[in-house]
This record gives structure tokens, C-alpha cells and sequence, in this order.
């Protein structure tokens, strides 16, 4: 017999934590706290594999996991003395989802479970606290009608701020128990009117429906949108926790609270976190209450006037202290711990590896292998290659005049500048459009998830450093400024007011999410600085990477930009990027229009001097590391004007009419450039082109040597098909470079290949490395020709193909290893088969990405190439791939 649920106690504990993919990652880690003997209270896993169930079985749960339930269940009622359904002293629980990877608020929760018109009295009478239970039975009621009956609950919600104002007060917790009561009947006849159907009473009932709820909640939209967003399967399924209560709302003497046993934004070693006391866990994250610190790092301006909860139960906050770094030193991370206080007794209810900045990962990974903790391998595995990409982008500049609005809590740092947009929707919609938006709302919650990837920032006037915005904001890292108390938002009007500022839908704002400053207007940035916890860290990544890292780079200025960020070489110099210049388009244009050869050959000359101190910068900048320039690759149609007024300037300029300009443009025309009179095509019938290029490299190289430079240059002849077109080039590369350097009476030594970017081209490999120094796969254009895919059209259509789950990943993003991968495989080990000196890389948007870099490294290429500011991303990268491998 299968076993679909599995107890967790401090007598009987039936998992652990390696389980994750069985019991999702919170109830692992029940069962692993529970087995440490800390105070958490008694509970059941229903696993993954039953949520999976439920959905083959026609969304029912089947009799035999209904049957472990309540074996589950029985174990608890003893452990307790308490008794499910009982009036008099009810065992009431918590139903929390819980997936193998932590997805905050993407999926759902149910508290005080079991409470219904019979027990809601027997817990007043049996606490003496009638406040507390009706007050426990309204939240029920609230996040039932919520998960389980999918109700709308803005109307509960409008009722209780209803409520508020008629009673003069403006705090849930000035509520008194008769307040408490009449709402609950109020929440029971709206839901009996809206959905025609009553509250349930059966506890038991209550219990499957809140399971099957659950369950469902795996295949919310939200949900669904978080696994798409970071690349998670949609098979998984989510374990249910059912977990009996411990109440955080029985009075000044109780509470609730989340902590970090690091500081999640910066990494410092300090305990962090906020709690509220009379509240229930949700109340925290909701933003409807300010929390308070629990200590005095903890305090900032929104609660800096704020009690802690070191001042208010120091034995409390003892014993919390003490169980944070014992559950630290466990599991060897930062961990985010979820706490409640009943009656002064405290319970842990939740420890997950805390989700964290990517300066803050660096830190603490860098922090962990210092105090003993990890090995450099250990620390290397922990830090998320992608993650980086927050350290390495701009931040204001302070310099800049800026005109501070208001300051909230620095919840997520970066800085972010966009027009001001109030609804999910809406922000989806424009940066859809190319607009830059920042979020503002209230307060975020899960529904506002795609708006939240939509956006530049986001800034929320409710809400603390554990708060949604928060939580996910740092996870995405996107700039966020959270609990702004400053800001009045009127979403029927559109309007954001500061003081006596009014700022309309659409408005210009700045953020820093590291002071928490909110500017108007655009505020200038500068390009991000490394620390030294960064430069360690990447260190000790290079000691383990096997594959080398250059980089994407056109001009003198990226070149110095990769360097300083780790880059050993140039792995794709796009030589025409170079000819857009308005000084050189001209002579482009010239060459394109010209009738014969030596008319070409004056234009180009007219080029040659712009080339050769274009490459000279570049050398000199790279001085001692590898260059590898592409010869021309575009179709030469490319370079033609666009707009009437550019036709009438180079009809003007080659003094021929406006209407042989026309006519020149339509005859360049073609109807699959990408597959047409490009690259080397375009070398066998302009030999001249290349002549030109390859002049201006040799005496550049010559010229950078003599001038003390040490030069390594790769020249790569681009959309080689078969052996013999690379055959002719690199015999007219060779006597060219011959020329320059008997000329110059000077060598410099000079590789030679190809860019490797036809299926054809890979399958012959063997052949076409008879006359080539090298390969460079250029895996953007393999993919569109082995999937027969043009990328500028592919995003029309592709995402349909993930969402149903044809393929996993868009294959421009992560390399297809599978197809494209195969043919790269098979290149790398039949052109070494012939030459087995020759080096190898990957030069397309691939040589960034951290699974295709994976593939390079088991599939033995020297290095990869990327844009400078994944150069960092790539080194981790490719040292996590030698460790993995």
C-alpha cells in the first residue's frame, strides 16, 4: 500500500528533511524540526505524490489517503487531549501548501480550521477569551470562503472596514468580542446570499475541502506564472501540512512573527526580523499592521517608535535567539523562520533556506566558509549564477540632483526609475509596449505577481520587510520600496498624492530600494561596484572552472567593462557593428552602390582607417588576451537607408537620382535575408570586403605590437556551409595577412576558422577543421536553422509551446541540448578528430546561461563568450559545472 501521509511530532516523526520531493519543502522540515525536539506543534504531510493522485482520480481524494488522514489525525487527538469537532475543546488546524521550492504566497493557507457556531463558544468558554475565538472564527470563515469556496472576499473585507468606521476605531484589535460575533454572522449570510450555499459546520467536511483546495491551488494562475517565471515543472505537485493551531491572537501576552538568522538584503550576520503581538500569522505579511522589531537592528523609520520583542518577552526572544542558531548551524544557511507565542510559550511553525538579495547571497556564502561552516565547493553550489545579475547593474548617481518625495523601508535594494502604474494590468500591458513602469499599490499580494515582473520597481504604502512586495521583490531582484506611509493612494482617481504633491497615472518616478528614497521624476544612474565578499567569492569560483570566460565586445569601452569583470579574452567582435557610425555609413553605402570593383575598392579604402584604429583600441584594451573578430555577416541590404530623407542624402552624396537609389534598394532585397547573401557568400562574390578587413586587422595587430601591446588576434569567417568555401577564404586571409606583414616587416601570429552556425556545417566538422584554428558555434543562428525558427518571429508562438508544454524552455534562452546540442557534440569531437589542437567555444546569447553552460563544459569546449555583464554570471557558472561534474 502506498503511503500518502506522514505524521511529524515530538514522540513520532515520520520524515525528514531529504524528503522534499515527497513532502514538499515545509513539511520536511517540520518533520526535521520536529525530530531536533524543538516546539512545533504536532501535524501531518499529505504528500505530493497525493496531490498528483487527485489529479489523475477526476480532482477527488480516494479512500485510502482519506483513511491515513484520519489515522493521522487520531495520533494528534492523543498527542493533544484535544478532539477534532469536539465543542467543548476542539483540536482546530492550519492546511498550508507546501511544494519541494519555496513559492511565497503563490498557492494557499486556511487557518483555525474546524471552528464552527458549537466550538467557536466552547473555545471562549474554555480560554475565557470570547475576543479571541470569535475573532479566530471571522479569520475562518474569511480565508475559507477565500481558498476553499472561491469567494470574492473584498465584500468580507468592505464589511469589516464597515464595521471599523461605525465603532470609531481604526484597528482590527480595538474590535471588541461582540464585534467579533455580529461579523460573523454578517460574513455568513453575505456568502449564503452570493454563492446560494450555507458555511460548512462539519469539521470533517471542512477538512477534505480545504485538502482538495490545496491541491487545486497547484494549478492556480499565479502559481502556474511563479513555475514559468523560474523554470520550475509543472509535475511536481504540492504536499498539504495540516498542523494543530497555536494561537498568536489570544491577547497582549501572545503573537506572531518571521525572522531571518542573517540580514536578508545586506547578508550581515546580525538576527533580523519583525512580529506582532495579538495577531495571527497572515497579519504580518498583509501590511494592514505595522510590525514591530524584534530587536533593536531590526527597528527602521516605520517602527523605530516600537517596542521590541527583546523588551517585551526577553525570555521569549532568549530562547528564539538560541533556536535560530541552532537551526542555523543544521542546515549550514540563512534561514527564514516563521514563529508563534501562545500565552507567553513559544512555537516554531516554519524554517526554510530564506530567500535573499544576490549581495546578500555573496556575503553570507563567503561569511558561511570564514566561520567554518562550508567548504569554498559548498559555498560555490549555494549562489544562483542568475542572481548575480543584480549586483552588476547601475545605482543612482550621487551626483545627480535628486528631489526626494518621501522614505519608506528599503525592502529590496536597486534603483529603478519608471511611470507611475496602479494596477497589475496595466503594468503588464505597458512594459509589453516597451514602457518603463513602477508598480504602486497599497499593498501587493500574490494576484499582482505578473505586474510585479512587469515592473521596473515597486512601491507599496503598506507593509514591512517580511511584507509580500518584500519577500518576492528581493527573490526577482527588483528595487523595491515597501511601507511608505507617505503616499496616499486613490485608485478610483488614479492619483498618487506626497504632501501636497499630486501625481497622476503614468508620472515619472525613481526608486532606491537600498535607502528606501522615493524621487520624482528620472533620477541618472552608475554602473554597479563590486565588493570585496563579491571578488573573494569569484575567486574562489575560477579556482574550480575548467572552461574559460571572454566576452561579447565591439568596442574599446564594453572590452574595459568585461575585463574588470573577469572576461580572458574577446569571443565575438561583431566587425559590422562598427560600420553604423554616420561618418561611416556613407562609404558603407558607397560600396554597395558601386558598379565595379575598383569603385568598390575606393569606398572600402575609405573604411580601412576607421577598422584599423576601431581593432587598435580594442587590442590595447585586451592587451595580452585572445580577440576573435567575425568578419562581415550581415546581408549587405542592411546597410541601405530606411527613411526618404537618408535616400535623398546618398542619392546626393553618389550624385545618382533618388529613383536609382530605389531601384538599388529592391534588387538587394531579399525574401529570407537570414538564409541569403550574407557571410562568407557574401566574401566569394566581393572578395574585396574581406580583403579590406583583413588588412585592417594585420596592421592594427602589427601597429598595437610595435607599440608594445601583446597581441592575439582570431580572425572568424562567418556561415561556412561546406570545407571548400573556407578552403578559398583562408587561402585569400592568408596571402593578405602575408602582404600586411612583409610590408610592416613584422609578425604577429594570427588564427584563423570559422563560426560554426549551419547543421550542415556541424555535421561536416570533420572536413571543414582541415582549414581551420578554431570553432566558434554560433548557437543563436544554429538554433534557427535547426529548428527552421526565425527568433524574431519565434515569440508570436513560443510561449503557447510551454505553456502546453512541448518544450521546457524557449531554446533561445537554454540551449536545445538535444538537437542543437547534438550537432555542437558532434562538431567539437569530429573537427578534433582531424586537428586535435584546435580550441573551441560558444559565442551566441547561450555562452550566459548557466544550463548551456553546463553542456559546454561536460561536451569539453575551452571557453564560452558572452555579453560583459553576464561575464560574472558565467564564471560561477562554469565553475559549478566542474563541481557538478
Amino acid at each position: 500500500m502506498t503511503k500518502w501521509v506522514y505524521g511529524f511530532s515530538a514522540t513520532d516523526t515520520e520524515g525528514k528533511r531529504e524528503m522534499k520531493d515527497l513532502l514538499g519543502g515545509k513539511g520536511a522540515n517540520l518533520a526535521e524540526m520536529s525530530s531536533l525536539g524543538l516546539p512545533v506543534p504536532p501535524g501531518f504531510t499529505v504528500t505530493t505524490e497525493a496531490c498528483l493522485d487527485y489529479e489523475k482520480n477526476d480532482k477527488q481524494i480516494s479512500s485510502e489517503i482519506k483513511e491515513q488522514v484520519q489515522a493521522a489525525l487520531a495520533k494528534i487527538e492523543e498527542a493533544t487531549g484535544k478532539k477534532f469537532g469536539d465543542h467543548k475543546n476542539p483540536l482546530l488546524f492550519s492546511v498550508r501548501s507546501g511544494a519541494k521550492v519555496s513559492m511565497p504566497g503563490m498557492m494557499d493557507t486556511v487557518l483555525n480550521l474546524g471552528m464552527n457556531d458549537d466550538s467557536v463558544r466552547g473555545l471562549a468558554e474554555l480560554t475565557g477569551n470570547p475576543r479571541f475565538a470569535w475573532d479566530s472564527y471571522r479569520r475562518f470563515i474569511q480565508m475559507y470562503a477565500n481558498v476553499v469556496m472561491g469567494f470574492n472576499v473584498s465584500l468580507l473585507e468592505s464589511t469589516l472596514e464597515d464595521l471599523k468606521e461605525a465603532r470609531g476605531v481604526q484597528e482590527d484589535t480595538e474590535l471588541q468580542a461582540g464585534d467579533w460575533e455580529e461579523l460573523v454572522g454578517v460574513y455568513k449570510k453575505i456568502i449564503l446570499e452570493e454563492t446560494g450555499k450555507s458555511f460548512p459546520e462539519n469539521p470533517l467536511d471542512q477538512l477534505w475541502q480545504a485538502i482538495a483546495a490545496v491541491f487545486g491551488s497547484w494549478n492556480n494562475p499565479r502559481a502556474i506564472k511563479y513555475r514559468e517565471i523560474n523554470g520550475f515543472s509543472h509535475n511536481w505537485g504540492t504536499a498539504v501540512n495540516v498542523q494543530s493551531m497555536v494561537f498568536g491572537n489570544m491577547g497582549e501576552d501572545s503573537g506572531t512573527g518571521v525572522c531571518f538568522t542573517r540580514d536578508p538584503s545586506t547578508g550581515e550576520k546580525v538576527f533580523f526580523g519583525e512580529y506582532l503581538m495579538n495577531a495571527q500569522g497572515e497579519d504580518v505579511v498583509a501590511g494592514i499592521r505595522t510590525p514591530a522589531p524584534i530587536n533593536e537592528y531590526s527597528k527602521n523609520e516605520s517602527n523605530r517608535n516600537l517596542p521590541t520583542l527583546e523588551e517585551v518577552q526577553r525570555g521569549t526572544y532568549d530562547q528564539l535567539v538560541e533556536i535560530y542558531q541552532r537551526l542555523e548551524a543544521h542546515y549550514k544557511d540563512m534561514q527564514d523562520i516563521e514563529f508563534t507565542i501562545e500565552k507567553g510559550e513559544l512555537y516554531i511553525l516554519q524554517t526554510r533556506n530564506g530567500k535573499r538579495t544576490a549581495a546578500a547571497a555573496v556575503k553570507i556564502a563567503a561569511d558561511l566558509v570564514n566561520e567554518g561552516l562550508l567548504s569554498k565547493r559548498e559555498a560555490i553550489l549555494r549562489v544562483d549564477p542568475e542572481a548575480l545579475n543584480q549586483l552588476l547593474h547601475p545605482t543612482l548617481d550621487p551626483k545627480a540632483a535628486k528631489n526626494v518625495l518621501a522614505t519608506g523601508l528599503p525592502a529590496s535594494p536597486g534603483a529603478a526609475s519608471g511611470n507611475i502604474c496602479f494596477t497589475s494590468e496595466a503594468a503588464t500591458q505597458r512594459a509589453g509596449e516597451g514602457q518603463k513602469v513602477i508598480l504602486v499599490r497599497q499593498e501587493t499580494s500574490p494576484e499582482d505577481i505578473s505586474g510585479m515582473i512587469a515592473a521596473n520597481g515597486i512601491l507599496t504604502a503598506r507593509g514591512g520587510m517580511t511584507s509580500h512586495a518584500a519577500v518576492v521583490a528581493r527573490g526577482m531582484g527588483k528595487p523595491c520600496v515597501a511601507g511608505c506611509s507617505e503616499l496616499h493612494i486613490n485608485y478610483g482617481s488614479q492619483t498618487l498624492s506626497i504632501g501636497n504633491k499630486v501625481y497622476n497615472d503614468g508620472d515619472p518616478l525613481t526608486l532606491d530600494g537600498g535607502t528606501g528614497e522615493v524621487m520624482e521624476g528620472i533620477v541618472p544612474t552608475i554602473a554597479a561596484k563590486i565588493s570585496d565578499e563579491f571578488a573573494s567569492f569569484m575567486r574562489w569560483a575560477d579556482e574550480f572552472r575548467k572552461l574559460g570566460v571572454r566576452t561579447n565586445a565591439d568596442n574599446p569601452e564594453d572590452s574595459e567593462v568585461a575585463l574588470k569583470f573577469g572576461a580572458e579574452g574577446i569571443g565575438l567582435c561583431r566587425t559590422e557593428h562598427m560600420f553604423f557610425e554616420p561618418e561611416r555609413i556613407l562609404a558603407v553605402r558607397e560600396m554597395i552602390f558601386s558598379q565595379n570593383q575598383v569603385d568598390r575598392e575606393k569606398a572600402l579604402d575609405k573604411l580601412l582607417p576607421f577598422q584599423k584604429e576601431d581593432f587598435k583600441g580594442i587590442f590595447k584594451a585586451m592587451s595580452g588576451k585572445p580577440v576573435n573578430i567575425r568578419l562581415l555577416d550581415p546581408p549587405l541590404h542592411e546597410f541601405l537607408p530606411n527613411q526618404e530623407h537618408e535616400k535623398k542624402e546618398l542619392a546626393e552624396h553618389l550624385g545618382i537620382s533618388f529613383e536609382e537609389v530605389e531601384l538599388r534598394s529592391e534588387k538587394l532585397h531579399e525574401f529570407n535575408p537570414m538564409l541569403g547573401h550574407r557571410g562568407c557568400r557574401l566574401a566569394v562574390t566581393y572578395p574585396e570586403i574581406y580583403r579590406m578587413q583583413v588588412k585592417a586587422i594585420a596592421e592594427a595587430a602589427v601597429e598595437s605590437q610595435q607599440e608594445g601591446i601583446k597581441v592575439l588576434p582570431e580572425i572568424m569567417i562567418p556561415l561556412i556551409g561546406m570545407a571548400s568555401e573556407l578552403r578559398l577564404l583562408r587561402a585569400e586571409t592568408e596571402s593578405i595577412l602575408k602582404k600586411v606583414f612583409s610590408e610592416k616587416g613584422e609578425e604577429v601570429a594570427t588564427k584563423i576558422g570559422t563560426m560554426i552556425e549551419l547543421p550542415r556545417a556541424a555535421i561536416t566538422a570533420r572536413d571543414i577543421s582541415e582549414h581551420a584554428d578554431f570553432f566558434s558555434f554560433g548557437t543563436n543562428d544554429l538554433t534557427q536553422t535547426t529548428f527552421g525558427l526565425s527568433r524574431d518571429d519565434a515569440g508570436k508562438f513560443l510561449p503557447e509551446y510551454q505553456k502546453k508544454e512541448l518544450i521546457a524552455v524557449d531554446p533561445f534562452v537554454s540551449l536545445d541540448q538535444e538537437g542543437v546540442g547534438f550537432l555542437v557534440a558532434h562538431a567539437v569531437k569530429e573537427g578534433r578528430k582531424n586537428n586535435s589542437s584546435m580550441h573551441m567555444g560558444i559565442c551566441g546569447e547561450h555562452g550566459g546561461e548557466a544550463k548551456s553552460i553546463d553542456f559546454c563544459h561536460r561536451n569539453g569546449l575551452d571557453y564560452v563568450s558572452c555579453s560583459p555583464f553576464r561575464v560574472p554570471i558565467a564564471r560561477l557558472a562554469a565553475a559549478q559545472a566542474a563541481l557538478r561534474n
